[in-house]
């Protein structure tokens, strides 16, 4: 009797706990398909009826207000991917190289490292003197470069690198030391193997600042082949939202609605269509990589 008891206590509890995973699985996939229904709804429904998930009519009028310059946004596109491959293995190596060298116990100046990457996490040298390091010493306004330096070596991401890095048992690098191994080889031999679910967690967030940044562009870049997708699409939304306006129409002698609400939503849907495809690849070692960061950290 008490072990059918137990046994129907057991699956009681895992109904419920599959019941708020159920939820909270809706909870986040329904807006997702809620803002792909809007951005195909025509605007004089949605200000009729609102946001609805069986709309009467569909039309692709937002998605064609896009792409009326398709060589502009393929190059937006180009900008942004390059910019998020090339600085998430930079970022990487950096981040990586300098979360194993303050991790090790045996290195002299790791405390006060530690101390000087945690205190740039609570304050730095804001907006202008950053704009002032990058535009006047480095030279680097109207260039590629202006949109891959500011995130390359995140302190945050350093610390989590650190403190998964510490979870690796020590005897192994004395281990490798004894066998003759130096300490490159030590790092791309032993350290990196182990430390995949640390890199590929920390190699999501650093690809979501850049595909997401459009800050940057509007900062550091005047030419329009430098726009990030990002920065794109807030101008064309502006673009839109003036026109509509009354001196837009006056200014263009138009009297045509441009599609508004749903060119947001349709906007939302190109920027993280990508990111939202590439995250369940390296979803077991994000889970992971945050799990240990947050435990040893």
């Amino acid at each position: 009797m008490k072990s059918d008891k137990n046994y129907n206590k057991i699956k009681l509890s895992k109904l419920i706990i599959h019941l708020v995973l159920i939820l909270f699985t809706l909870f986040c996939v329904v807006p997702i398909i809620l803002v792909v229904i809007i951005s195909v709804m025509r605007e004089k429904e949605i200000f009729t009826t609102g946001y609805t998930f069986f709309p009467k009519e569909l039309t692709l009028a937002a998605y064609k207000q896009i792409f009326l310059n398709p060589k502009q946004l393929l190059t937006s596109y180009s900008i942004t991917f390059l910019t998020t491959l090339v600085g998430t293995i930079v970022g990487l190596i950096l981040t990586t190289s300098m979360g194993y060298v303050i991790s090790r116990k045996d290195y002299r100046y790791r405390k006060f490292f530690s101390f000087y990457i945690f205190f740039t996490m609570l304050f730095n040298g804001g907006l202008v003197p950053t704009y002032i390091m990058i535009v006047s010493w480095f030279k680097m306004k109207d260039t590629f470069f202006a949109l891959l330096f500011p995130y390359l070596c995140m302190p945050f991401y350093v610390i989590l690198m650190r403190s998964f890095l510490q979870t690796i048992p020590s005897a192994l690098i004395e281990s490798a030391k004894i066998d003759g191994a130096r300490e490159l080889r030590i790092f791309i031999q032993i350290i990196l193997p182990l430390s995949k679910p640390a890199i590929a967690t920390v190699g999501l967030f650093i690809a979501f600042n850049y595909w997401n940044d459009w800050f940057q562009s509007m900062t550091y870049t005047t030419k329009i082949n430098l726009f990030s997708l990002q920065y794109l699409l807030v101008s064309i939304m502006k673009n839109i939202e003036f026109l509509n306006s009354s001196a837009g129409r006056l200014m263009t002698g138009s009297t045509v609605d441009l599609p508004q609400y749903s060119a947001r939503m349709a906007m939302c849907v190109m920027a993280a269509g990508p990111m939202l495809f590439i995250f369940p690849f390296f979803q077991k070692y994000f889970i992971k990589g945050l799990t240990i960061g947050s435990i040893k950290g």
